[in-house]
């Protein structure tokens, strides 16, 4: 089970309240609720493996070079000597190293690699798995990955984890006309303001579906912009020719990287604490309370 921690953290920020808080009153609403994510979780699928696939870069330098766009308006402050700062709202930002802290007591997996996201993380570790694969996260993005052949699926929270959509290649099929291998052309082609992807301006979602259907794979719509004798409107042929500077380059922007640097750390999922007397003390000086009790038990159990 790979989490794409960052999105499950920001879910918990916003669907717990914020009265959530520490004895000294700091809110901890995204830390215990992500221990609840993960309780949940564990006690429905009970995963041998669970990575917390972390964002060591959100906003990969490689990637703005060729889209300079790339969540541009997420930006905070631009550092040139290393990653951008995400604008993140003020009382999460000082929960993250909290969350980091507390599955690290726990000895539950947490990976993030330099210049890289954590959907490449999660790209990668599935790209070497051996068995099935559950990607939990609330990002369409990762349902390029989703493929039954391999046994890798996305488990999609709708209302905490309690709710989860199992997005398997039918799913896909059903809602958006592709299967996990076309999900990616389909994004970049239909684009997404949420990750400042332009997309080719026109082609909405059922016009991306559409001639994903007729011409296979962006390759094909590409060729096909080449054949007089393709099945392309005059507008289509006119849009896909001058979007051409933005296809080239938006493939490796949207698709995840399989090929990252993968520390070699231990995945499997731990049956009690890493550093019990870390976890002791992190739990009294923030308060996790039952929410961390909770998890221990199903860790142990």
């Amino acid at each position: 089970m790979l989490l794409d921690t960052a999105s499950l953290y920001f879910r918990a920020y916003f669907g717990v309240p914020d009265s959530v808080r520490a004895p000294d009153g700091t809110p901890v609403n995204a830390v215990r609720g992500l221990l609840d994510f993960i309780d949940r979780l564990v006690k429905d699928h009970r995963p041998d493996h669970l990575v917390a696939c972390m964002d060591a870069d959100w906003r990969p330098h490689w990637r703005v070079e060729l889209i300079p766009s790339y969540k541009a308006h997420r930006v905070a402050e631009e550092r040139p000597a290393g990653p951008d700062e995400e604008e993140v709202p003020d009382t999460l930002s000082p929960q993250v190293p909290v969350i980091e802290a507390v599955l690290d007591a726990l000895g539950i997996a947490r990976v993030g690699v330099a210049g890289y996201e954590a959907d490449d993380v999660i790209g990668t570790y599935t790209a070497r798995a051996t068995g099935p694969v559950d990607i939990v996260t609330g990002d369409r993005d990762l349902y390029q990955l989703v493929d039954d052949a391999r046994g890798v699926r996305v488990l999609y929270p709708v209302k905490g984890v309690g709710t989860l959509n199992l997005v398997d290649e039918a799913a896909l099929r059903e809602k958006y006309g592709v299967d996990g291998g076309g999900y990616a052309d389909l994004a970049l082609l239909r684009g997404d303001p949420s990750d400042g992807l332009p997309g080719v301006p026109g082609i909405g979602e059922k016009t991306a579906a559409k001639l994903l259907a007729e011409f296979g794979d962006l390759a094909g719509i590409q060729a096909a912009v080449d054949d007089p004798k393709a099945k392309l409107t005059p507008t289509q042929r006119r849009r896909l020719t001058e979007a051409a500077p933005y296809l080239a380059v938006a493939p490796k922007v949207v698709r995840v990287a399989e090929d990252v640097p993968l520390p070699d750390t231990g995945t499997a999922l731990p049956h009690g604490p890493h550093d019990a007397g870390a976890l002791d003390s992190l739990a009294a000086r923030w308060g996790l309370g039952r929410s961390l009790q909770r998890l221990l038990t199903t860790l142990t159990t």
